[in-house]
């Protein structure tokens, strides 16, 4: 695996993940709607939209991996969901059977199984439980991944990503947190371990109050080096500061879950 495309790379994680990983490939190239504001002389970039065919197969040609981190990135209406996440998600899978790219590392979400409670410890399948519409737009990108895998024969591996950051800043994150590095490295695993042909695994580091069994990604090497609870302290001080949520307290999903909820609250309470 030498060369290697970024989508989404103008964005947080895309800024993080390209430094870590651009000395391990020939090639790492970078592409968005946008030019990175810091891109270096020695990143090459081609701009493309997710929701034009044409664009991201130019992106696509000459490349053996993708790492799919483009399209928007948190709730929002339907339309530019459906442009970027939906028809955008089908293109870039649908780029790469055509042009002969041998894996895919798509960015899915923790909010593809965000309305299940917090006291319920999860694996990778189980059903998904979306808790918005972009929750649905990353199960959506799992199945498609499951498809082109299956049939077409790409390896695709799906990262159900928690949150990004230097360091978990609440208690919510202190479950879901995950390091930069260890992100990375599995960003890695995903484009170069031999055995790999469809996986879903948590893109999470060593916290001890996980929800979730990611002992697939274990099973693949993964190694975590980030603990969250070295920074318990801090995340809970942050923590105490914040307004309650009933709805998005008892979730996996948090705020996500508690947005525009119409649904019956009683249920939660009955199972406290």
């Amino acid at each position: 695996m030498q060369h290697v495309l970024m989508t989404g790379a103008a964005g947080d994680v895309g800024g993080r993940l390209r430094r870590l990983l651009q000395p391990h490939y020939r090639e790492l190239r970078l592409s968005d709607v946008r030019r990175p504001a810091d891109l270096a002389a020695d990143e090459p970039f081609i701009a493309a939209d997710l929701s034009r065919a044409d664009e991201v197969e130019a992106a696509v040609a000459g490349i053996e991996g993708i790492i799919h981190l483009g399209g928007v990135s948190r709730e929002a209406a339907w339309d530019p969901i459906l442009s970027a996440n939906i028809i955008g998600c089908y293109n870039l899978f649908e780029a790469a059977r055509r042009k002969g790219v041998a894996r895919v590392v798509f960015a899915s979400s923790n909010h593809a199984v965000g309305f299940y409670p917090r006291h319920t410890h999860i694996g990778v399948d189980v059903t998904v439980r979306p808790d918005s519409r972009y929750g649905v737009s990353k199960a959506f990108g799992e199945a498609l991944g499951a498809l082109y895998a299956d049939k077409y024969g790409l390896r695709v591996l799906c990262l159900r990503i928690g949150n990004v950051g230097s360091a978990p800043i609440d208690k919510r994150r202190l479950s879901i947190w995950v390091q930069p590095e260890d992100l990375a490295q599995l960003c890695r695993i995903g484009l170069e371990h031999p055995d790999l042909h469809y996986e879903i695994f948590y893109g999470a580091s060593f916290n001890e109050r996980t929800w979730w069994d990611n002992s697939r990604a274990y099973a693949f090497g993964y190694r975590p080096t980030g603990r969250a609870e070295d920074h318990r302290e801090a995340a809970l001080v942050a923590e105490s500061k914040l307004p309650r949520d009933e709805v998005g307290d008892f979730h996996q999903g948090g705020n996500f879950c508690s947005a525009e909820f119409r649904g019956d609250a009683s249920r939660i309470w009955r199972v406290r």
